[in-house]
């Protein structure tokens, strides 16, 4: 640490303190737990008849989520106790994790198919998503690369190579479960680290042509992806097929209008909306309070993801540049992933595949969002600590 090098003490005073109370931000808990407790009701009310049809439990779902509560608190709390020094030394290891785990689900007989897709590990009685844990390892890999490559000077073209190689491989497995929506919020969410940690703008620029050049061909080579494309244009021109998912999620924003139609009252969650307890979880929620709880939720993600931005701002000024990486990567992260559903749940993006993150249905999700929530408070944790801890042992100098 860049302040404990300057203040020996200081080391020890992070080592003695715990992390459980008042060095936090606690408007962003606040916005954190609001999140939470309004998807758990959502995913409870938007699970019902699903729920009755799969499990002959109304609250299957519900329950299970209440379930992933536990798991959640205690990746928050692991992640709340990790020093972050430590952490950066660990850094290539989580990324050989993450490697690990993106390769082992695509093993046959290891990996499970879920509607086409090679997404999950079976743990026990839960599914693991692994693009969710490895998007988590990448990253605190990228952060500690540049911050690396940073102290050493500027960073040139060569300092990219790696980045780009750990990149090339993630997004190859990744195509071959298939989760595109998962590589393009990776994709976004490391090349904004790049712009934040310095990298020239030419550089900049080309990388993201290359990348957008790239993604243009994968949507077009892909039938499913073109068709999902074309239905996104007009989804009336075929309603009940192509433009299913779309004109249904349109019908259900419709029908909230200002106030809702009240929380249990949706229509559309009853077999009209597909995966309505996840992917379009927000559309249901615009039918049962209308745009009045959009835009609360809205309000609450845009909060969420400035308060993160905050923290890695504050970060890099107290000059700690490895914090304020994580920081910036994980609000983009979690601040594309919400639009980009959000977008796709009101008509102004194609289907993805993505989930609506602290709210909707799924325990990988809510657990990795959990552990990256924890790396933003540990963050503003040794920030807070380490300049309280300088101004203190400066004022004793002083005297």
């Amino acid at each position: 640490m860049a302040e404990a090098m300057r203040y020996p003490r200081l080391e020890a005073l992070l080592g003695r303190r715990t992390p459980f109370g008042a060095d936090h931000d606690r408007l962003l808990i606040l916005a954190i737990g609001l999140l939470l407790g309004i998807g758990i009701v959502m995913m409870g009310s938007a699970s019902l008849a699903i729920g009755e049809e799969e499990a002959n439990q109304a609250t299957y779902f519900l329950v299970r989520q209440l379930l992933f509560l536990l798991p959640a608190g205690l990746a928050l709390t692991a992640a709340l106790l990790m020093p972050l020094d430590r952490l950066r030394q660990w850094a290539p290891v989580i990324l050989l994790g993450s490697i690990f785990l993106l390769v082992l689900v695509l093993l046959p007989g290891v990996g499970r198919e879920i509607n086409g897709a090679t997404r999950w590990l079976p743990v026990g009685i839960i599914n693991l998503q692994v693009s969710e844990v490895a998007r988590v390892g990448f990253i605190v890999y990228l952060a500690a690369h540049l911050v690396r490559q940073g102290e050493k000077g500027a960073l040139s073209v060569g300092a990219l190579v790696a980045p780009a190689v750990v990149i090339t491989m993630a997004g190859v497995l990744l195509l071959a479960q298939p989760d595109f929506g998962a590589l393009v919020v990776l994709a976004v969410t490391l090349g904004s680290m790049l712009f934040v940690a310095g990298v020239s703008l030419g550089v900049f620029l080309l990388l993201a042509i290359v990348v957008v050049a790239l993604g243009s061909v994968l949507v077009v080579s892909a039938p499913y992806r073109l068709e999902r494309l074309t239905a996104f244009r007009d989804p009336w021109a075929d309603p009940f097929d192509t433009g299913f998912q779309l004109s249904q999620s349109l019908i259900a924003v419709g029908r909230g209008e200002w106030l809702g139609v009240g929380l249990g009252n949706s229509v559309q969650k009853l077999f009209y909306l597909p995966e309505a307890h996840t992917d379009f979880l927000f559309a249901v929620l615009a039918e049962e309070f209308g745009l009045l709880g959009m835009l609360v939720v809205i309000g609450l993600y845009a909060f969420l993801v400035v308060r993160i931005c905050a923290i890695g701002s504050a970060s890099f000024q107290a000059e700690r540049p490895f914090g304020g990486l994580l920081a910036y990567g994980v609000a983009v992260s979690l601040g594309f992933q919400a639009f980009v559903n959000m977008g796709v749940n009101l008509g102004l993006l194609p289907t993805k595949g993505l989930t609506l993150p602290l709210m909707s249905y799924g325990g990988s999700s809510l657990v990795m969002t959990a552990a990256a929530l924890g790396l933003v408070l540990r963050v503003d944790y040794e920030r807070r600590v380490s300049q309280r801890a300088a101004s203190t042992l400066s004022r004793r100098r002083s005297r």
